[in-house]
């Protein structure tokens, strides 16, 4: 498979992959500290809400890389926003459902779970931070510059205007 020419798609790609080592950090600090507070309730609490943080935002990275495929063909746009938006409705149906599943369970701890969870996407927002900021991406990025025949062509025709 040849690599994507689209300029997002390294970005994405280290973002995604620094999320999950910072999540299983977060699993493992989460889970600790969430029996040091709730005991086993508490552990399985901390682990369900990093997880649940992780694949709710690795969701939105990946549909974008699956749908940057498709870079160059004619669909690319449309195809594009119906895997971006069919990623979010999947999160927004994954979300309530979860919820609705974890409403009420006896060996969830809402406190725990509800950190766990926060901290999981502030973790992973800070890495998206980072990760755009040392990431060498041009300004207008992903557009053909004209060749030097092209300009030479141009400037034949500003001389003669003058």
């Amino acid at each position: 498979m040849t690599p994507s020419p689209v300029s997002s798609t390294p970005v994405l790609r280290t973002t995604l992959l620094w999320s999950a080592a910072v999540t299983a950090i977060l699993a493992v600090v989460g889970a600790v500290a969430g029996y040091a507070a709730g005991g086993v309730e508490g552990l399985w609490s901390a682990l369900v809400g990093v997880a649940l943080a992780f694949a709710f935002l690795g969701i939105t990275g990946g549909s974008i890389l699956i749908a940057n495929r498709w870079y160059g063909d004619a669909l690319y746009v449309p195809i594009f926003f119906g895997i971006v938006l069919g990623g979010w409705i999947l999160k927004f149906i994954v979300f309530i459902v979860v919820l609705l599943v974890l409403r009420g369970q006896a060996w969830l701890n809402p406190t725990v779970f509800f950190i766990s969870l926060v901290v999981g996407i502030i973790a992973s927002l800070i890495i998206d931070v980072v990760v755009l900021m040392r990431s060498r991406v041009p300004h207008a990025s992903d557009v053909t510059l004209p060749t030097a025949e092209e300009v030479g062509e141009g400037r034949d025709d500003a001389d003669e205007r003058l």
